[in-house]
């Protein structure tokens, strides 16, 4: 790869982009005028809010004690409300009826309300005056002494019947009417009328409750024996600094993601449009330096784009902050301007995290065949990257070794960390994050380069599509074996399932309900779909689901493989837990069913179990997962790629991320043998001898291990249970790798997608060398 060309590319791609109208807008005009506009609505909107006076409806007043007064002058008194308040309220009063038309004054209150004529109505029934005073009463009345004749027990009987009666006055009183608010909060000016009404009656009911101690003698402290003193050690500035440590990051990544999408729409799809992208594949430069001189403009635009919004949302903040604490409310906020340091480590992120998104959107545009289908696709992206960079945002994400290894959401609660200054935490998983991130882009730039080394890819023709069309095209042009997109489809639909079965599932409380909830679920929901696709929408199932004999000595070299390789997936899962650790609600399921495989072995023997925990779900498993699933996959020209996507949706179905990971890895093992063999019995030995082994493990081996001297060595009991040793785990490795050498050495029979794409790789080298 020569850099001239490159560097010949990118400023071709440049001068191109700049002189597109709509582009300059999205990049340069958008972020300049979005924030400013944005913070000028707000300031609009709070100001309204601040100024807006609120018309309400008071029923009832003239039956409210004369002290403390709530009302004085038409308007509520002084003591309860400020005058900034009082000046946005305007209230009406209008007499209370009887006690036998309270129902009909509050349909005409809920009628009021609901037209809008008031955005509050506040009743105040005729014996909420009573209630009032009953209350007082009670505080009032002096402790009775009881006399008796030195008897202790006649004094206690007394007592006791004096507290019942003051309990039973308490309980009346409690019953009586209280004062109701109508509001309606499909309307924000109500709700927020509500919430000065209420301010109001909080004050006033304090000041009542202060009169009733002092006229009863109680000192105040009675009801409040003690206060929560509060001592904040934030230091100076810290605050608002955390704040802007979730959103700067949040911000940046997602304008560096559209601001890199729509360039390498137009890079990709508008060339397609424009008959420009066949003058520039026949220029000296190869495919993969018009990728990288793409690549590096979708990236300055990226950049670029997240540079100009930064700087417009910084300008902003430090106007509204300032115009904020102008009015007094800067305190209440608990914010200020973005720190100047928060900027620099954002602009030292963007470059790899444009990469990144510049490299996906340059393969997901290469794959489009107008702008308009490009624009289409800008959803699914957001729909994987938004969870990504939502999970940052939730309350108790923090920095660690877990969170580090996931992609996008390590990069945000990196900067997060280097914002707040805890430096010594972000330098701690600073290499882990940069490697998730690195990998990822390596990945996503030969992904690109792939889908422009595809004629099929960039050149795809346009095409009609209907549910008629579709069903027709299922039926009558079906192939030997599904498609890539039924293969997809299908996955999908067994997560779908899946998502929808665990909804409806219950806790199994016997061996009986295990049983059938397992057969029943890995049957109807995993084997079933995949059986009915393979019939419906491909002319050979026994091809589609690889069902034939395999040379014979590849089954107990698969029951080796599952014996080698367990002790590797044991401590890989191992890890994983510590990594990201069980809640103490699924450490309790977890319990539960240990205690569930003990009843269960007890109950039908250890051979039933095997049956319905390991047997029945390599069987049904291998048939969708390495039958239908992988044999659709493959038709995209990646042997490996179709094996990592068939183990992906293996491991989405077992719900939880602890054991998807674990079976995501044995997923790609198992793959590997069902793509070298092209035989399922392979795989469903190797399935099920692995899967019984981890119930050996848990229900057997702690029964042996006084007894046998080979379960001594191979093992060693923990805190966590019986565990293999380091000597048994070491062994492992080079076993596991002997046995898929072995394997390796069996012909391999491509499929004519992927001898196709060798073939476009051979002469790319080929063209290459002699270049």
């Amino acid at each position: 790869m020569k850099s001239s060309n490159v560097k010949w590319v990118f400023l071709r791609e440049v001068r191109d982009q700049l002189r597109d109208r709509r582009t300059l807008f999205t990049i340069v005009v958008l972020p300049l005028l979005l924030y400013p506009l944005l913070g000028m609505s707000f300031l609009q909107i709070t100001q309204f809010q601040r100024e807006h006076v609120s018309p309400i409806l008071v029923i009832g007043a003239e039956s409210l004690p004369e002290a403390p007064s709530l009302f004085a002058d038409d308007g509520f008194a002084d003591a309860f409300c400020s005058p900034s308040e009082a000046r946005r309220v305007q209230l009406e009063f209008q007499p209370a009826a009887a006690d036998g038309d309270l129902d009909e004054w509050r349909s005409t209150a809920q009628t009021a309300v609901q037209e809008g004529n008031y955005d509050v109505v506040l009743i105040f029934p005729a014996a909420f005056s009573e209630r009032l005073r009953r209350i007082q009463e009670q505080l009032d009345r002096p402790a009775k002494r009881v006399k008796t004749d030195g008897a202790d027990g006649d004094s206690d009987g007394a007592k006791k019947e004096v507290a019942a009666t003051r309990v039973a006055e308490a309980e009346d009183a409690a019953d009586m009417p209280e004062p109701e608010i109508f509001l309606n909060t499909a309307r924000e000016k109500s709700t927020m009328a509500r919430d000065r009404v209420a301010a109001v009656l909080r004050v006033w009911r304090a000041a009542i409750v202060d009169d009733n101690l002092k006229q009863a003698e109680v000192p105040q402290a009675a009801t409040e024996p003690f206060e929560m003193v509060n001592t904040d050690v934030a230091r100076d500035g810290t605050r608002h600094v955390a704040i802007w440590s979730k959103v700067l990051p949040f911000v940046v990544l997602i304008w560096s993601l559209t601001g890199a999408f729509y360039p390498a729409i137009d890079l990709c799809a508008g060339e397609k449009e424009r008959g420009t992208l066949e003058t520039l594949l026949c220029s000296p430069a190869e495919r993969s330096e018009i990728v990288w001189g793409k690549l590096l403009t979708v990236i300055a635009f990226s950049v670029s784009t997240s540079l100009l919004n930064l700087f417009s949302m910084g300008l902003t903040g430090v106007f509204i902050m300032s115009q904020i604490s102008a009015i007094g409310g800067n305190a209440a906020v608990g914010i200020g301007p973005p720190p100047l340091a928060a900027m620099g480590w954002l602009v030292v992120a963007l470059v790899p995290i444009s990469a990144l998104f510049s490299a996906l959107s340059l393969a997901i545009a290469a794959f489009a065949r107008s702008s308009k289908e490009g624009q289409y696709y800008l959803m699914p992206l957001l729909m994987i990257t938004l969870p990504l960079m939502m999970l940052p945002l939730m309350p108790g994400a923090e920095l660690d070794l877990g969170t580090s290894l996931i992609p996008v959401t390590g990069v945000m609660l990196l900067l997060g960390a280097l914002i707040e200054g805890h430096y010594l935490e972000a330098f701690r998983f600073l290499l882990p994050v940069i490697g998730v991130t690195g990998v990822c882009c390596w990945l996503a730039v030969r992904w690109a380069i792939d889908q422009f080394n595809n004629e099929s890819v960039l050149f795809r023709e346009s095409e009609q599509w209907g549910v008629g069309l579709w069903l027709r095209h299922m039926v009558r042009d079906r192939r030997e074996t599904p498609s890539l997109g039924e293969g997809v489809m299908c996955g999908v639909l067994l997560l779908i399932i899946h998502f929808f079965a665990t909804l409806m599932a219950r806790a199994p409380h016997s061996w009986a309900d295990f049983a059938s909830m397992t057969v029943i679920s890995q049957v109807a929901f995993i084997a079933v779909p995949a059986l009915l696709m393979a019939i419906i929408l491909t002319r050979d199932v026994r091809q589609t689901l690889l069902v034939r004999m395999p040379r014979p000595t590849t089954l107990p070299m698969s029951v080796l493989l599952a014996v080698a390789i367990h002790p590797l997936g044991f401590v890989f899962g191992q890890g994983v837990q510590r990594l990201y650790p069980f809640n103490d609600e699924m450490l309790v399921q977890m319990q539960q069913f240990g205690g569930l495989l003990g009843d269960m072995r007890a109950a039908v023997g250890l051979g039933a179990v095997l049956f319905v925990i390991a047997v029945v779900p390599a069987v049904c498993e291998e048939l969708a997962f390495r039958g239908f699933i992988l044999s659709g996959l493959r038709h995209q020209g990646h042997r490996w790629l179709a094996i990592l996507f068939s183990s992906i949706f293996f491991g989405a179905t077992h719900g939880i991320l602890q054991q998807s990971l674990p079976a995501c890895a044995i997923g790609i093992v198992i793959g590997y043998v069902a793509v070298q063999t092209r035989s399922l019995l392979p795989c469903i030995l190797l399935h099920a001898v692995y899967n019984s082994l981890s119930i050996v493990l848990a229900m057997v081996i702690p029964g042996l291990a006084a007894e046998s001297l080979i379960v001594q060595w191979l093992f060693v009991e923990t805190g966590e249970g019986w565990v293999y040793r380091a000597q048994t785990v070491v062994a492992a490795i080079p076993a596991s790798l002997l046995i898929l050498l072995w394997f390796r050495r069996l012909p391999y029979q491509a499929t004519p997608e992927e001898e196709r794409h060798q073939a476009l790789g051979h002469q790319a080298a080929t063209a290459m060398v002699d270049y």
